[in-house]
């Protein structure tokens, strides 16, 4: 049940009676991830999303001194994931739905007597449906600290990895993710499917972006008819090892 999350720091393993009897929990950090059941091109799984964000936190939480208190609820695998829904099998909550489901978690954990919230987000649709659920809890709750959290938005070693132009454009299921999920779950990688496909280029001159500043609203079919935004083609295992232990660095200093 716990997945890649160490059992002694999985919340659900505590009994009512551990948490009522649990010292300082307004010092306790309780982490919320949330990933998404959405395509990711021919060669990935549906589950991309989440089994990157639970494998960077099981490593985060392993490199955390015991002393640190520290538990992960279990993840919530559905978000906000409608520009993907045009390909099958993705499943979507409306922003509404995530939001109000997120808040009503927040305020279990208020509720139990811990005032520290991590919302450890790994679907680049959602970081803003974050943002708002944090500081609606903190407006509601004052000593509530909520920290929305996006898993690739950390100090980490992508430019030395991969291309510059993936690097700026390979925004999904292109070499980092597949790279990732070679080294955490390969047998569910079909790199025999694997298709690199990028966004058609912007007029010369225009300032607009798919991700940037100045972004642009989209669906994933205006930009790729595979599903894929990137180069998963060179992806490798070897580079999926350094991002897993670079985010996991990464996120165990910050969270934590």
């Amino acid at each position: 049940m716990h997945s890649f999350i160490p059992p002694k720091r999985f919340f659900p393993y505590l009994s009512w009676t551990d948490i009522q009897a649990m010292p300082n929990k307004e010092d306790v950090v309780i982490i919320q991830p949330v990933g998404a059941i959405e395509q990711h091109g021919p060669h990935l799984p549906l589950i991309v999303d989440a089994a990157i964000g639970m494998a960077v936190l099981g490593k985060a939480l392993e490199k955390l001194d015991t002393s640190i208190p520290a538990y992960a609820l279990p993840i919530l695998y559905y978000g906000k994931s409608n520009e993907h829904w045009h390909f099958p099998g993705t499943m979507t909550l409306g922003a509404e739905t995530l939001i109000a489901t997120l808040m009503e978690v927040g305020e279990s954990v208020y509720r139990a007597g811990f005032r520290k919230l991590v919302l450890m987000n790994s679907h680049g649709g959602q970081p803003q449906v974050m943002e708002i659920v944090a500081r609606d809890l903190h407006i509601k709750y004052d000593e509530f600290l909520v920290f929305p959290l996006f898993t690739w938005r950390v100090p980490h070693i992508t430019s030395e990895l991969v291309t510059l132009k993936e690097k700026q454009v390979g925004i999904h299921a292109g070499d980092a993710e597949t790279s990732l999920m070679l080294a955490i779950l390969p047998e569910q990688v079909k790199m025999d499917a694997a298709v690199a496909e990028y966004p058609p280029e912007q007029p010369e001159g225009s300032l607009l972006s798919i991700e940037g500043k100045l972004p642009f609203a989209w669906a994933t079919r205006d930009i790729s008819k595979s599903g894929v935004v990137g180069d998963p083609t060179v992806a490798t295992k070897e580079k999926g090892d350094s991002f897993a232990a670079a985010f996991g660095r990464s996120h165990s200093r910050i969270c934590f």
